[in-house]
């Protein structure tokens, strides 16, 4: 170990580490101590390339103050926003894309972005912007001005962007809902991607069409609902349930939709479109003649999440499709396995909305293996 000043360099069989370099000056006396030792290595490099002891360099806490190729994969914030010129100046390649949530730390959109990007080789990068509700306005107004080429919305922020910004397109008109937006000439023009994702997911996971299913919706009342709900009877499926805790919101959605569901019954005496409080009387009355269940909730994030409908509600004819995803499964497809029916998480949804969204900004079709890839790796 070698300690200069503040700085210490750690030469090791397994790596080198760079950290606690507090000052321009001991920054460029480090790099040039691993200059000396990497041209010393460099007649190695072949061999030390097929070596299981892989060389690391990991620089820590150089943010802002040399410009290289430099990634993020930080949380930004409002007052980053405001201050974008600053914060950004030493990013390269510059971020031009991202996604507005609250919470927002467990998106897997830059992973998968960022890997869309490099595939096509464009240079910007994609990050996570941790936007309250409440700042929602505000960050959509600083938007306008910077020299980004579009975003991505979760968690809260789809249903209250539709009406902050300047144009939607028909996928937004319908949901009331959007998911996407693009900056163009200072304007935001808002797309839905959620509906056709989820429609790509059903197929991939299950080998099934929508307009085969009769279809529960639990959380219709949000945005990733409201989109689920108009694919669903876009694509004419045999049934829907809108399920949702404020009935005025599931009662509103039903009517909109009333006139996709006005065709003959196929399957059974059930009414073809209802919307239905999430008791759990009600619920396991409508569960009898439902094929496919979808959490549209973000009940499943948290690990102590409950299941939004209870295991014991579920039966082997069910398929069971949350919109939640992350690293282990959801109480939700624990119940479904553990009652012999099939289940998936929703990362397969967020793989095709992503696409969609790719396609969007760029208008060129999106490197779909390189995307879900960079999601399988995780």
């Amino acid at each position: 170990m070698q300690f200069l000043g503040s700085a210490s360099i750690l030469l090791a069989p397994s790596g080198i580490l760079l950290d606690g370099l507090c000052t321009r000056g001991f920054w460029l006396l480090g790099r040039c101590v691993l200059r000396r030792w990497l041209a010393i290595c460099q007649p190695r490099r072949a061999a030390c390339s097929r070596s299981p002891l892989r060389l690391q360099i990991i620089h820590r806490n150089l943010r802002g103050r040399v410009k290289e190729n430099n990634p993020t994969t930080d949380r930004y914030t409002l007052a980053d926003l405001e201050n974008w010129a600053a914060i950004s100046r030493d990013l390269n390649p510059p971020i031009r894309l991202g996604v507005f949530g609250d919470p927002v730390a467990h998106s897997l959109s830059p992973q998968m972005q960022n890997a869309a990007l490099r595939a096509c080789g464009i240079e910007a990068q994609y990050a996570r912007f941790h936007i309250r509700a409440n700042e929602l306005r505000s960050a959509l107004l600083s938007l306008r001005k910077l020299d980004f080429v579009g975003i991505n919305l979760t968690v809260p922020h789809k249903i209250a962007a539709f009406g902050q910004i300047d144009e939607v397109d028909e996928s937004a008109t319908r949901a009331g809902a959007v998911n996407t937006i693009r900056v163009r000439d200072e304007k935001l023009i808002g797309s839905n991607t959620d509906g056709e994702g989820f429609l790509r997911a059903i197929r991939t996971e299950f080998s099934i069409d929508l307009r085969d299913l009769r279809v529960m919706i639990v959380g219709a009342g949000g945005g990733t609902g409201h989109a689920i709900a108009w694919q669903c009877a876009l694509e004419n499926c045999e049934r829907l349930v809108l399920v949702n805790r404020t009935m005025e919101k599931a009662n509103a959605l039903a009517e909109q939709l009333r006139p996709f569901f006005a065709g003959p019954k196929v399957l059974g005496p059930s009414a073809r479109l209802q919307a239905v409080a999430p008791d759990e009387s009600t619920v396991r009355m409508q569960l009898a003649d439902i094929d496919l269940i979808v959490n549209a909730t973000p009940v499943g994030m948290n690990q102590s999440d409950p299941p939004p409908v209870p295991a014991r509600l579920l039966a082997p004819h069910h398929i069971i499709f949350d919109c939640v995803y992350g690293p282990s499964k959801t109480a939700l497809i624990r119940a479904a396995e553990e009652a012999g029916a099939r289940g998936a998480n929703g990362l397969s949804m967020l793989l095709y909305q992503g696409v969609l969204s790719f396609s969007i900004w760029f208008n060129r079709e999106a490197p779909v293996d390189a995307m879900r890839k960079a999601l399988h790796a995780l």
